[in-house]
């Protein structure tokens, strides 16, 4: 698996379940305004054939004192830097909504500096960066990105019920929205390992077309899954997700491994 420098650790990368040495890795990038806490359950899930290791964005929970960071191409710059991938370690990435721009991006990076070492990437949620669609949530007034994410139905409504909580993650989530919002896709760009697809039926933020063109951004093998529900369909059906992400980690294995 990746190296990881000891002292970023705790901060960058969380394993909520123990894995056998022999597991494959599978790095989870969270949406927008999300944290490293919402894969909890895939873990233990998929424990111990997988080894789950949930990134933390800076700005938002026990890293809320800490800057975030307002562009994706820095973002997985940091994270493959972090990584320090080598051509003999495996790992698939697993990024839903914005962690799956950031998966792209950081999986461009890995086969550039370790070829081989990407299995695959799994994106949810999320429409092929090839699709460009004008967006401006983070230019929005912070009522209005509260009422953004409330039709997204993906936030604890614990912490909608709270203003002062809610008005605590609104710089990470303003920063996360910039982020995904500015990003643009250089022409060209794909990767030589497969790339997985889950969506939800009715997600008001990708269709089944923005979907399916991910199939343009991989040189290697292609799926793509529906599930009943929204943006946020994986909290429903979290067991059935896990097994669809084990599933797809299954395929990537069995695959002739490209550089």
């Amino acid at each position: 698996m990746p190296t990881i420098v000891a002292a970023d650790w705790g901060n960058w990368f969380r394993r909520y379940a123990p894995a056998s040495p022999s597991a494959v890795q599978l790095l989870c990038l969270p949406h927008a305004g999300g944290a490293a806490s919402q894969f909890l359950s895939l873990a233990r899930e998929l424990s111990p054939a997988v080894d789950v290791v949930s990134v933390q964005y800076p700005g938002r929970q026990d890293r809320r004192k800490e800057a975030p960071i307002e562009n994706v191409h820095t973002l997985a710059d940091q994270l493959c830097e972090l990584l320090a991938p080598r051509p003999d370690q495996h790992v698939v990435i697993f990024g839903h909504s914005m962690g799956a721009v950031v998966g792209f991006e950081l999986g461009l990076r890995i086969q550039r500096s370790a070829p081989g070492a990407l299995l695959g990437l799994i994106a949810s949620g999320r429409r092929a960066p090839v699709i460009h669609r004008d967006e401006d949530v983070h230019r929005r007034s912070d009522d209005e990105i509260i009422a953004e994410i409330r039709t997204l139905s993906g936030t604890d409504p614990g912490v909608l019920a709270d203003d002062e909580l809610l008005r605590m993650v609104l710089p990470a989530l303003r920063a996360d929205y910039r982020a995904v919002e500015t990003y643009r896709y250089s022409d060209g760009d794909r990767l030589s390992a497969p790339i997985g697809v889950l969506v939800g039926e009715s997600d008001p933020r990708v269709n089944l077309d923005e979907a399916r063109a991910w199939q343009r951004l991989t040189d290697a093998g292609f799926s793509l899954r529906t599930f009943p529900g929204g943006h946020f369909y994986l909290n429903a059906h979290q067991a059935a997700v896990a097994s669809a992400v084990a599933e797809r980690i299954a395929e990537f294995q069995a695959l002739p491994q490209r550089d």
